[in-house]
């Protein structure tokens, strides 16, 4: 189970690791974003310190219309379980950004006016 935090705006937080290329973990925190339908975006410059390897280009849809974007196989930590997933890197991108994929893997509890998130 992982413990989330509400943003000021209502934005869904959780703390993950990226496990770089030579094994170091970054504790970041990500946010959920529900209409990302990938698993995980960074911006290019996070990437940088991660020395994930480069797998291809792909078109995403994005709020701003369909997006190229530059996909990596990067490793992260969740739940204490650690996953090897395409990572989708950009220029635009503020906040690393859990996309739904994670849904498929774990359940999404909320309960805004009790002050509960979590992914269990």
């Amino acid at each position: 189970m992982i413990e989330g935090r509400f943003g000021s705006k209502g934005e869904l937080f959780f703390e993950i690791e990226l496990i770089a290329g030579d094994g170091l973990n970054f504790p970041v925190e990500a946010m959920l974003d529900t209409g990302f339908t990938e698993f995980l975006a960074i911006n290019q410059q996070d990437l940088e310190a991660l020395g994930w390897r480069y797998l291809d280009k792909e078109e995403l849809q994005t709020a701003q219309g369909l997006s190229t974007f530059d996909i990596y196989l990067g490793k992260v930590l969740l739940d204490e379980r650690e996953f090897e997933i395409p990572i989708s890197v950009g220029n635009e991108i503020q906040e690393i950004l859990l996309g739904s994929q994670w849904l498929k893997i774990f359940d999404l509890v909320v309960r805004y006016r009790e002050g509960v998130l979590r992914l269990e």
